[in-house]
């Protein structure tokens, strides 16, 4: 019993169990707003207990500001040290308001004394992933399931990491049984349905899906029906759109650093010394970026723009290309529809590493011509079947992405009225460690 002689004329007696009780009534019935009312009066009339703060935390966390939920659960952490979960729950709150140095640091100290806890490994492992150390985050994660191996939260961001890595399939192999087992939760289905996309199985896809959508609320059942929407209007023909905005979008923070870093990419560089063999002294040109990323290409071909344009699909990859202040313009959207509005608008196209998700390029041909100025050139990469006589002019590999015949890329551009300025093979990235055989070319619009 507390007495807080603040309230009114005479003091006024509190039962702390009562409180809590009532605390504790509301945050488990999913009245964190009631439990935190009833919380906050427990801190005025004792503010030395720290269960009082941690609980007013936890109820801070379901409703309030992350940082609120940070202050509360320090305050818990002071008046008792030794508390390790209250610390452990502290680490997270301080990762949810973006203090996510501080946040690795507790962790990684939290793990220090208590390797064998599930919670602590995953979130160290959201840290190390927002820190863009992916390859030790997909690691944290391994760890975590293996302690839990029926956790909802480690399952569902072990699989985003597998995924990121482009290992879909080892993803749907955790989804499945946790789809089972969370029958009416949308996000384990909605992160199936994404991996069944990435394994170009339409038909399953939809299916998770559709299922997350019926159980769904807000902008999670939007953004899986404007999914679902892309799918049934034919957007799968190749690698679906929406599946490759929301890759990239969720790749974008560490596109630059794993990209260039751990995979070789050269792609950019590539096709700047072919466009300087194929268009000797050209200058001030009209140049779209098709697919632009987060701008790789746009700094390596600025020199030669006189207005420099980008494309991509991806909202946050658009967004880190303008941080570079390179470009002239830059839009969301797919790269046929970006060449058709603008009829002979262009002097160079470039698409660097864009072509492995289209299979059938004729559409990006055609529209290519279009797009170009007579004269104009076309200069991009694909990765390169090995056996020319292979049946299928295209294959997709089982990276997902989509390996070209030299000699179908040939017939391809001679059909839609290029001439072939430059051709050859190139190595435009690694994959394990290994070169990815791809070839490079460069054609151009003929002047009539």
């Amino acid at each position: 019993m507390s007495a807080d002689p603040s309230f009114g004329d005479e003091p006024q007696i509190y039962n702390l169990d009562q409180m809590f009780r009532d605390g504790y009534d509301r945050l488990y019935a999913g009245d964190h707003a009631g439990a935190g009312l009833a919380f906050r009066t427990t801190v005025i009339v004792d503010p030395a207990n720290g269960e009082a703060w941690s609980a007013l935390a936890e109820a801070e966390g379901g409703h309030g500001p992350a940082g609120q939920a940070a202050a509360c659960f320090r305050r818990a952490v002071t008046l008792e040290p030794g508390n390790w979960g209250w610390r452990s729950m502290l680490a997270d709150a301080l990762r949810q308001c973006g203090k996510i140095d501080a946040a690795h640091a507790l962790f990684h100290s939290l793990a220090a004394e208590r390797s064998d806890s599930a919670q602590v490994r995953l979130g160290l492992g959201r840290c190390l992933a927002e820190l863009g150390r992916s390859d030790e985050a997909l690691e944290e994660f391994r760890e975590a399931v293996a302690l839990r191996p029926n956790d909802r939260d480690a399952v569902l961001a072990l699989a985003d990491a597998l995924t990121a890595s482009g290992d879909a399939l080892a993803a749907v192999e955790l989804l499945q049984p946790l789809a089972r087992r969370y029958e009416g939760d949308p996000a384990v289905h909605h992160a199936l349905g994404r991996n069944w996309l990435v394994l170009r199985e339409p038909v399953k896809a939809l299916a998770a899906l559709r299922h997350a959508r019926d159980r769904a609320e807000g902008e999670e059942a939007a953004a899986i029906e404007r999914s679902i929407a892309a799918l049934e209007a034919g957007e799968g023909a190749d690698l679906s759109a929406a599946y490759v905005r929301a890759l990239f979008d969720r790749y974008a923070d560490r596109f630059d650093q794993d990209l260039v870093g751990k995979l070789g990419y050269a792609a950019p560089d590539l096709l700047r010394s072919a466009v300087d063999r194929a268009m000797p002294g050209a200058a001030a040109l009209r140049i779209l970026d098709l697919g632009c990323g987060t701008g790789l290409a746009g700094v390596t071909f600025k020199p030669l723009a006189a207005h420099l344009a980008g494309v991509d699909l991806s909202p946050r990859m658009v967004e880190k290309a303008r941080q570079r202040m390179l470009y002239d313009e830059l839009s969301v959207g797919d790269v046929v529809e970006a060449m058709e509005r603008t009829p002979g608008g262009w002097d160079l196209l470039v698409a660097a590493d864009v072509l492995v998700y289209i299979g059938d390029l004729a559409a990006v041909f055609a529209a290519a011509a279009r797009a170009l100025a007579p004269g104009g050139s076309f200069a991009a990469t694909v990765e390169r079947l090995a056996d020319e006589a292979a049946v299928d002019p295209f294959v997709l590999g089982a990276t997902r992405r989509y390996a070209h015949a030299e000699g179908y890329v040939r017939e391809t551009a001679r059909m839609a009225g290029f001439t072939i300025r430059l051709m050859e093979p190139c190595t435009p990235r690694r994959e394990k460690g290994v070169p990815v055989p791809g070839l490079l070319f460069v054609v151009e619009r003929a002047v009539p």
